[in-house]
């Protein structure tokens, strides 16, 4: 699987589960965006909006409801998901901040997940720390605490790489 296909996986989960969108206007947006915008990975390509029944996308100032075939409309963005995206200056996904635990605003980013490190898997933001690895000790049996001290991390740094892995609260 590439980090496009993380980042549309990521974008995807969004849509449906977060913000209930029905899969329908799902695919009715995607074939709008590769349509009209010749988009190959629209989920990545493109700073999607929703209100929970519709996909919306920015074109010059004015947003365009792509799962209705470009009727304009006003709507709240994909806030929480969309700033754990960072974008490149030619508006691709560049780097996954992924959920770790509860998908709110404040959640730290100290998981990042980016192509040009570790072949996109997560690790610890500004170190090449592996989650995996770290998961891996906590589960064979090692402390948040052991394992903050070993790697030199803060205990937080050392509780989001378990809960990114996997996918607990980590004591």
């Amino acid at each position: 699987m590439s980090f496009v296909n993380v980042v549309e996986a990521h974008m995807l989960d969004a849509i449906r589960r977060q913000h209930r969108v029905p899969l329908v206007k799902v695919r009715s947006a995607i074939a709008f965006l590769r349509r009209v915008f010749d988009s190959q990975h629209p989920l990545a390509e493109h700073k999607l909006e929703t209100d929970g029944c519709d996909l919306f996308v920015r074109e010059l100032g004015k947003l365009v409801n792509a799962s209705r075939e470009g009727q304009l409309a006003m709507r709240e963005l994909l806030e929480v998901h969309l700033r754990r995206i960072e974008w490149d200056e030619k508006g691709m996904a560049r780097r996954l901040f992924p959920f770790t635990g509860l998908r709110r605003a404040e959640a730290p980013r100290v998981v990042v997940m980016d192509p040009e490190i570790s072949f996109g898997r997560p690790i610890i933001l500004g170190t090449g720390i592996a989650t995996a690895v770290i998961a891996d000790r906590y589960k064979a049996g090692e402390t948040i605490e052991e394992l903050a001290q070993d790697y030199g991390r803060e205990r937080l740094e050392i509780e989001e790489a378990v809960r990114c892995e996997l996918r607990v609260e980590a004591a």
